[in-house]
């Protein structure tokens, strides 16, 4: 679908899945932060659930359609409107060609994901339900469970109970390479060094200030920090939409429960 970008946004990119098999060489996977709106705005439209998105950040870009088609936007709402009249989230919306498309305000979430298509054919009604119960899991305020990583031992006895019942929030510094957050200050038993072995997506770090740094999507593919833990791949899309100073709580998990999650979440988009 044909568009020019009027007005470029901050941090806007054109998303897939991602790129994996190469990070033994140093190529990092990339892709979008938030794969479950990714997938359900493609999903709306009748597309591949991998089709290529547009991954908005506030304030986003501005977009004049070439061509006449269909959008689907999903995520977080900044308040989309097309030609300065409000428009439907979550819901298939007709394009003519000229129209002109913005985001006005952030009221909820940090990532928006736009979805585009030409073919009419595709498109099926999704039940409302099933729309409803994504974005709802979005933005729950649930804890964030992880996979206790090669590092989580050397963690003093205080510093686990201090991870396990305190609260974290997000900061500034969080962007599409890691989640910096802050917190009461973490340690571990004995100073030491620690050899540098892959990370991924979701990889809970320790930096030396005490403060933990979660690894997101244009992560680096290896690292050198204690590797506390792992975020279960579920949870990832409602931590890349907590936006400054989001209170976050975490909850220990494991493999099978992670696993189990997975299949639950990911069953609809297949059927």
């Amino acid at each position: 679908m044909k568009m020019n970008i009027i007005k470029k946004g901050i941090a806007d990119s054109l998303q897939n899945v991602g790129h994996y098999g190469h990070q033994h060489i140093g190529v990092q996977v990339g892709g979008y932060m938030d794969f479950l709106s990714a997938q359900l705005a493609n999903k709306i439209l009748g597309n591949d659930l991998h089709q290529n998105v547009y991954e908005l950040h506030f304030p986003a870009s501005h977009f004049e359609f070439e061509e006449n088609g269909f959008i689907a936007i999903t995520g977080a709402n900044f308040i989309p409107v097309i030609n300065e009249k409000s428009i439907s989230m979550h819901k298939v919306v007709t394009i003519k060609k000229g129209d002109i498309l913005q985001f006005m305000q952030p009221i909820q979430g940090r990532i928006a994901y736009m979805a585009m298509s030409t073919n009419t054919e595709k498109i099926s009604v999704i039940e409302t339900s099933f729309v409803e119960d994504i974005n709802n899991y979005l933005f729950t305020p649930a804890p964030i469970r992880f996979i206790p990583g090669p590092a989580w031992n050397d963690l003093e006895p205080l510093s686990i109970q201090t991870l396990l019942h305190q609260t974290f929030q997000t900061t500034l510094q969080s962007n599409r390479m890691g989640f910096q957050l802050e917190g009461p200050t973490l340690s571990t038993i004995e100073k030491k060094s620690y050899l540098s072995s892959g990370v991924t997506r979701g990889t809970m770090q320790l930096l030396p200030n005490g403060q933990i740094i979660i690894l997101m999507a244009d992560h680096q593919t290896i690292g050198g920090y204690p590797n506390l833990g792992q975020i279960i791949l579920v949870d990832l899309p409602r931590l890349a939409q907590m936006v400054h100073q989001t209170p976050i709580h975490f909850r220990l998990c494991n493999v099978s429960t992670a696993h189990e999650q997975y299949q639950f979440i990911q069953t609809p988009f297949t059927n």
